[in-house]
């Protein structure tokens, strides 16, 4: 599987950015999807993740209420819709397949990684 994220990209504080992942492959809608994201220096935080369905959604507590997770099986393609963005949002974010869905989600739950989407917030 190959991941594409695309989106990222410079934003003021307060406001909304919509990141994109295509994902290659025939078995997408099999795929529990998720997105991570890093800040350097830092380890991986997990942001939210969605089942192979759509029915099931979670998220971090520090991203709850203001991010939601969807997708469109019919176009290979997971999202992350990011409102009232803080400064501290500010990351690399990575989208990711999960191997199994876990009590707590987890970067040792990811089977595959995409290369990165730079959101950077300004206050």
């Amino acid at each position: 599987v190959q991941l594409q994220a695309s989106g990222g990209g410079l934003v003021q504080a307060g406001g909304s950015l919509r990141l994109s992942c295509a994902a290659s492959g025939r078995t997408f809608s099999s795929y529990n999807m998720g997105w991570f994201r890093q800040v350097p220096g830092k380890e991986r935080e997990f942001v939210a993740r969605i089942n192979w369905s759509g029915v099931s959604t979670e998220y971090s507590e520090s991203v709850k209420g203001r991010f939601t997770i969807s997708r469109d099986n019919a176009k290979n393609t997971v999202y992350l819709q990011m409102n009232s963005l803080k400064s501290e949002d500010t990351a690399v974010y990575y989208c990711v397949t999960l191997r199994r869905w876990g009590f707590q989600p987890s970067a040792r739950d990811v089977e595959y990684w995409g290369q990165g989407t730079q959101v950077t917030v300004s206050s």
